[in-house]
């Protein structure tokens, strides 16, 4: 076992922006750690797959465990796996709220924290979060409670990490997209979903990609919460 090339650890890893990590960072050089409830092993031996559920704390034991038995390291987090649910706030049932702070919130919690023990022991490393600028940016019409106290609660842990892993080594980050054309948005929806941003159009999954392996380059950069929106975050429109 090599333990000298870079190790990436992805949620969400199956399909959509998740699926575009994982090639991106293939394409940097990096092993990857792909999880998801329906993530499976491919040709690709860079590419180990560790199938579950990532709110549950087994799930992130095991993955951290296999990451460091298969590659020996673990340098980058990404915490891509979530939940969306749109709906007026007296509508949201337990259900919901179950769902979104299972996924969203420990599904964080668990493997960031196991990830970033690892981190800390080799002086090195980078968290990455998605969130979403709905956050910043609440938009008339698209109710999104559940999404304000989970994801907005992931950027401000973001920024409390940052200045407390600052001296580690270990940088903390955050994306912010806005609406991304991938296989959860049927096709009728996509003219609606356009005209919520500023520039008139959803973004891809390459802008998502894009924004995460900047941050992985920029080693003078944690804290930061970048907006890939489409200018959503501007202000008002």
């Amino acid at each position: 076992m090599s333990t000298h090339q870079k190790v990436a650890v992805i949620t969400g890893a199956s399909q959509g922006i998740g699926e575009g990590l994982v090639r991106g960072y293939r394409e940097k050089g990096y092993n990857v750690v792909a999880t998801s409830r329906s993530v499976k092993a491919g040709p690709d031996a860079g590419v180990h797959a560790v199938a579950g559920d990532i709110a549950k704390s087994e799930t992130a034991e095991r993955v951290v465990r296999e990451a460091m038995e298969r590659f020996g390291r673990i340098d980058t987090l990404v915490n891509n796996a979530g939940v969306f649910t749109a709906k007026p706030f007296v509508d949201f049932t337990q259900e919901d709220y179950d769902l979104n702070f299972s996924v969203n919130i420990a599904g964080f919690f668990h493997i960031t924290q196991r990830a970033a023990r690892e981190m800390l022991k080799q002086g090195s490393g980078h968290i990455v979060t998605i969130t979403t600028s709905l956050v910043n940016q609440p938009i008339a019409g698209v109710p999104a409670a559940l999404a304000s106290l989970t994801k907005g609660g992931l950027n401000s842990v973001t920024k409390e990490l940052a200045l407390e892993y600052a001296k580690t080594g270990v940088r903390v980050n955050a994306v912010s997209p806005g609406i991304i054309k991938t296989p959860m948005h049927a096709p009728e929806t996509h003219e609606f979903l356009s005209a919520l941003h500023p520039v008139g159009h959803m973004g891809a999954i390459s802008d998502i990609v894009d924004a995460v392996l900047y941050l992985e380059n920029a080693g003078f950069v944690t804290g930061e919460i970048l907006h890939v929106d489409g200018g959503q975050s501007a202000g008002r429109w």
